[in-house]
């Protein structure tokens, strides 16, 4: 059977594989982004901040009743938004033993590796990282 987390990193896959060039994949990425929902202003604290972003981005998380991990991000700048958006559908609800573990192959896959800037690649590994972080954390708070 496959898991919760393979399944998503498929979906996003198979979705990036109808377009055909990577202005219709930033397209999509943009659009990802507005479709996140905002966190509130109180909550884009300095503490909240992903650091090694050239934009600011926020990266909240929180463990719910059933032990999951439950992410909300925000970003100042629209690529970068979406980056969060595809972050937070792909690792939102998951334990904190599959968040820290997670092989995110999905992101090779689609070529955001080799698509991205420098400075928005580095970004998205400090989210990642960031993302992995919190789910070590919360395992150690069991």
């Amino acid at each position: 059977m496959i898991d919760l987390l393979q399944q998503r990193q498929l979906e996003v896959a198979k979705e990036f594989e109808f377009f055909e060039d990577w202005m219709e994949r930033y397209e999509h990425i943009i659009e990802l982004g507005k479709e996140l929902a905002p966190i509130f202003e109180a909550d884009k604290l300095d503490e909240n901040l992903i650091r090694g972003c050239q934009s600011r981005v926020w990266l909240l998380a929180v463990k719910d009743d059933e032990g999951n991990v439950q992410f909300r991000a925000d970003s100042d700048a629209i690529i970068t938004k979406g980056l969060a958006a595809l972050m937070v559908r792909v690792l939102n609800g998951l334990t904190p033993k599959e968040i820290a573990q997670a092989n995110l192959w999905f992101i090779e896959k689609i070529g955001l590796d080799a698509h991205l800037s420098p400075t928005r690649a580095n970004g998205l590994r400090s989210m990642v990282q960031q993302m992995k972080h919190y789910g070590i954390a919360f395992q150690a708070k069991v």
